[in-house]
């Protein structure tokens, strides 16, 4: 299959406090920017090939009745039984392709018309994560300084739905990824192959465990 993994977002409480406990082990963070009729604002960290993102609904009213309302983030962040996680993907190589799932077109007012996102059509299952694909995105290598967490080798994400959607299955088949059934939300995080053989689970703070 011709898709990677770009990016994954965790929805988090306001300001992402959370996120001062991956600088504590040493990651970078990148530039942070809120998202105009979404609601929404952002922490970033960036690494050579993906990012992780934790966003927080910055306006509840924007978040309801913006663009980007069928996206439910007020409704996932209200139900603690919601799936927090989102994974936005993108083309291996310059070969353009179809859609890869079935899903609609979300056009961001932070985006420059016709750049807009393709959204899985389980958006609306708040079991599940959201899933997006930017058929604009070509690939690319982020420029990363020195430091301890350089590339993202897996993501896995675990959903409590038992019978999950045609557009999982598809994610699941993407590089770098994988969805599983689970008891919790709970994402792990996998960066350079766990070379140092460390671990740390985030629990509860972020349902977030990262081996490097």
């Amino acid at each position: 299959m011709n898709l990677e993994l770009d990016h994954i977002f965790i929805l988090v409480k306001p300001k992402a406090k959370v996120a001062d406990l991956l600088l504590s082990l040493g990651m970078k963070e990148s530039i942070s920017r809120d998202h105009q009729g979404q609601g929404t604002s952002n922490r970033r960290f960036e690494f050579s090939n993906g990012m992780i993102e934790f966003l927080w609904i910055r306006d509840e009213e924007e978040a309801k009745n913006g663009p980007g309302r069928d996206l439910l983030f007020s409704e996932r962040a209200e139900s603690q039984l919601s799936s927090p996680f989102g994974i936005i993907l993108n083309r291996k190589d310059n070969v353009h392709i179809e859609m890869p799932f079935y899903g609609w077109k979300y056009q961001p007012d932070y985006f420059k018309p016709p750049m807009a996102f393709h959204v899985g059509m389980n958006s609306s299952n708040l079991l599940e994560p959201l899933c997006f694909y930017v058929p604009f995105i070509e690939p690319f290598e982020r420029k990363i300084e020195k430091g301890i967490f350089k590339s993202i080798s897996n993501v896995k994400i675990y959903t409590t739905t038992e019978n999950t959607s045609g557009v999982l299955d598809v994610a699941h088949r993407a590089d770098r990824l994988s969805i599983a059934n689970g008891d919790q939300h709970l994402m792990e995080i996998t960066f350079d192959e766990n070379q140092r053989g460390l671990t740390k689970d985030f629990r509860p703070d972020i349902p977030l465990v990262i081996y490097w």
